[in-house]
């Protein structure tokens, strides 16, 4: 004969409490609990994700541009008469650069003096023959001696500006790179009041740090 062990439901008086409190899905390993809102399904993530790729207003979206470029070329144009390199365009900028810049400021290059001259002397042997015919042979001559010798004269300043500009940045930056003397060459034949970006030192200054 077996005997069954009471259990509290059988004993009379005795009532068990029930727990009326829903369980906590956080405190359930492996569940996530709700969020409170609908996930988004994958097409309407992508719709959020996109930009429209034309602006709406495509006349209004073409004056900002232009109004943005005409502001940065003014910003740019005024950078390179200030001397502010920070806005200059990006072929004026750098420590390198300044230092040919101011190299080539601060001599006198034959170049930017041969070429003025030129051009006078040729307006000169073009009037004086109708002036005085007979001066014809005699300017022509002359115009010849001067053209050749001029340009003999520029090449060889040009070799000159060449070893001077690659024997400074090798010995302040130890390599030069390249375009920096052609650089350098392509400034000297300018005049000096018309060079862009304006000159920062005067003549036999030293050049900038």
């Amino acid at each position: 004969m077996r005997f069954r062990r009471a259990s509290r439901d059988d004993v009379p008086g005795v009532t068990t409490p029930v727990d009326t409190t829903s369980p906590d899905p956080a405190a359930e390993p492996g569940r996530t609990p709700k969020k409170g809102r609908p996930t988004r399904n994958r097409r309407e993530a992508q719709e959020a994700r996109q930009r429209p790729l034309v602006p709406a207003d495509r006349k209004e979206a073409r004056r900002q541009s232009r109004a943005r470029s005409t502001e940065a070329r003014a910003q740019a144009q005024q950078a390179m008469m200030t001397g502010d390199e920070a806005h200059m365009p990006a072929q004026h900028r750098g420590s390198d650069r300044r230092l040919v810049r101011d190299m080539i400021d601060a001599r006198h290059n034959l170049a930017e003096y041969f070429f003025p001259v030129a051009l006078l002397l040729m307006l000169i042997a073009l009037v004086t023959p109708l002036v005085v015919p007979d001066l014809y042979a005699t300017m022509s001559t002359l115009m010849l001696v001067v053209l050749w010798g001029g340009i003999l004269a520029c090449v060889i300043d040009a070799f000159v500006i060449r070893r001077r500009l690659r024997a400074a940045l090798t010995e302040r930056f130890g390599f030069v790179s390249p375009g920096l003397v052609s650089y350098g060459n392509m400034r000297a034949i300018q005049i000096r009041r018309w060079r862009i970006p304006k000159p920062q030192v005067e003549h036999s200054d030293t050049p900038r740090r």
